[in-house]
This record gives structure tokens, sequence and C-alpha cells, in this order.
């Protein structure tokens, strides 16, 4: 499966910065649809951000998506790669 990376800056409430990666197939193309999966990703750790926009979360690259995320985009329509300052 072809996955859409999209780079995710969040500043969270005590002011460290979350990075992450937002996954989804290359066939989403709207990027609200990207941003609510952000959303949910953040309600789900139960971090208390800034709401996502266009500013802090850019495409960044299509890529062949690993057997576990090709699983989870099928299940959840996406899947994040946690980077940094992501614990809760």
């Amino acid at each position: 499966m072809k996955i859409s990376v999209w780079d995710t800056y969040v500043t969270r409430d005590d002011s460290s910065i979350m990075h992450f990666d937002i996954l989804v197939p290359d066939s989403v193309q709207d990027s609200e649809k990207v941003f609510e999966y952000g959303r949910a990703y953040l309600k789900r750790k139960s971090v208390v951000s800034e709401d996502i926009s266009s500013e802090v979360c850019k495409f960044c690259h299509i890529e062949e998506a690993s057997e576990t995320v090709t699983e989870e985009v099928k299940k959840h329509g996406f899947y994040v790669v946690e980077l940094k300052n992501c614990g809760v």
C-alpha cells in the first residue's frame, strides 16, 4: 500500500513540541481529513494542545507501507508514528 506521510508538530500545554507523522492512504487528498485523524490521535493520548492545521501538519512524501502499517490503516484509516515528546 502506498501511503502519504504528513509531518506534524504540535505545541502541548506544557510548551513542549510533539513531533509525529500521520500516515494515510495516498488516495486521501483532503487535508481536513488528515487533521481530523491528528485530532483523534491527540484526544486518544489525552493531550491538550493547539489545533492541528496546515501550519503544523504538512504533506511530506509518499512511501510504501509496512505490513503492520497497512493493517492499521485498513482498520482505522490512519496510523501515527510517534517521533518526539509523544508520551503522556
